[in-house]
């Protein structure tokens, strides 16, 4: 290859997703700099019939990021193009990662709109997987793409925003990696916001009993329920403009919280119930009794995120958003009739529907049920059990997480699946950029 990208040293060496739940040996890894370089890299590559794959942060659980012949590693494509502070626009190269976003936007008075709990994502990753937060008034981070650049399958340059193939957005916004490589992304950000931010635990029964109250009335709700507890752990964000006074967490109580209890000590208990999964009850019980209870206000990045060290493997779906008690139930009930013994906490949000054809949110507002295991723990049902379970609820998986499903199920579920199967044959047709995941849910 003749292209002026850097070419990494240890290209055919083992790369790993962060939850070590996928692995990939490239033949080559290339780290473009600018989009002539990308541009090159897929020319060439297509040339020589090589498949194509970039890499963010490689957070993703499921193997739609694995590359099977040259991985483009887009970890030095970043940094803010342009911010227009009168219309909310923001444009930023394609590998930077969501934690540098605020900083950038900061000199603007700007922020996004709505993020999830994890921030160490690309921003091209984290849209293109479907990446959400949680908020009945909010869609997932793939509705704050105006605008974007990307490579086709031809080395071509396609711009796609509102003067430039509008059509295409509501595919490419939210591509899977599938129409070609994004260089740069338009998001339409907010000004600057607070959130009011109030953790405490309540019972779990009531909690899923005024579950669609909770959404429809509040801002940003979430709980978490750790299983063979009787306890969902309850976050609740309410938005208040920038000039209001703060009152962020003191460094002491997030280092004790986020560092020692929410990473330090809950990763201990987590190798100890992998050794022995008979204490997972018990150290659940404990865990719900140590956790929540405070409160605090701070600019809106600070109350979303959280950092998580502890590793693990995730499956999420999402169903239809008044759905979600009963399938929260079903699958309580699941766990303890099988007598799995599930250390990691369930996670349940919820998002507003929106028109991004493959969104796990198209068409309607979603629910979401994410289960989760210790990276450590052994494979077992629970995964496939509780998927089915899910299905059944005409759920659809996240994906950038764990799941089992095929092209042939997958598009019953999403009424524009065709239209997106059209848009990759105009700007991938020989499958450049196709993998074995891609291959799997979106077809040949």
């Amino acid at each position: 290859m003749s292209t002026t990208a850097t070419l990494r040293p240890g290209a055919g060496a083992t790369w790993r997703t962060w939850g070590r739940t996928e692995t990939a040996e490239p033949v080559r890894v290339l780290a473009p700099t600018t989009e002539d370089e990308v541009v090159a890299a897929v020319r060439e590559a297509a040339d020589e019939g090589l498949r194509v794959k970039p890499v963010g942060a490689g957070h993703s659980f499921s193997a739609i990021a694995v590359a099977p012949d040259l991985q483009l590693d887009l970890a030095g494509l970043t940094g803010l193009r342009h911010a227009d502070p009168t219309t909310g626009r923001v444009t930023v190269a394609a590998g930077t990662r969501l934690h540098d976003i605020p900083g950038l936007l900061a000199p603007h008075r700007l922020a996004m709109p709505n993020l999830g709990d994890i921030d160490a994502q690309s921003v091209s990753g984290a849209v293109s997987t479907g990446t959400h937060g949680t908020g009945l008034g909010f869609g997932g981070l793939a509705t704050q793409v105006v605008g974007l650049r990307l490579v086709d399958g031809r080395g071509d340059v396609v711009v796609i925003d509102a003067e430039h193939r509008p059509d295409l957005l509501p595919a490419a916004a939210l591509g899977l990696g599938a129409l070609g490589v994004i260089t740069e992304i338009t998001l339409q950000c907010v000004p600057e916001f607070l959130l009011d931010a109030v953790e405490a635990p309540e019972p779990v029964d009531a909690v899923l009993a005024q579950w669609m109250e909770r959404v429809r009335t509040r801002d940003h709700v979430e709980f978490y329920w750790f299983p063979h507890t009787g306890t969902a752990l309850t976050k609740t964000n309410t938005r208040l403009p920038a000039d209001r006074p703060r009152r962020p967490l003191p460094g002491w109580r997030r280092r004790l919280d986020d560092d020692l209890v929410a990473n330090g000590l809950f990763g201990l208990t987590c190798g100890l119930a992998t050794r022995v999964p008979a204490v997972a009850p018990l150290v659940n019980r404990v865990a719900d009794r140590v956790t929540g209870h405070r409160s605090f206000r701070d600019l809106s990045p600070a109350v979303f995120t959280t950092r998580r060290a502890v590793r693990f493997r995730e499956m999420e779906y999402a169903v239809p958003v008044a759905a979600l008690p009963e399938v929260a139930r079903e699958v309580m009930a699941l766990i303890e009739r099988r007598r799995w013994r599930i250390s990691f906490p369930l996670e349940f949000r919820a998002a507003a529907a929106d028109d991004r054809w493959l969104s796990t949110a198209y068409g309607r507002d979603s629910g979401y049920v994410a289960v989760h295991r210790y990276w450590r723990d052994r494979d077992d049902d629970y995964f496939p059990e509780v998927e089915a379970l899910l299905q059944a609820h005409d759920g659809r998986p996240h994906w950038g997480k764990m799941h089992g499903r095929t092209a042939a199920d997958l598009a019953p579920a999403y009424p524009r699946f065709g239209d997106f199967l059209a848009v990759r044959d105009d700007l991938d047709p020989d499958r450049v950029f196709a993998n074995d995941y891609l291959e799997r849910v979106l077809g040949g």
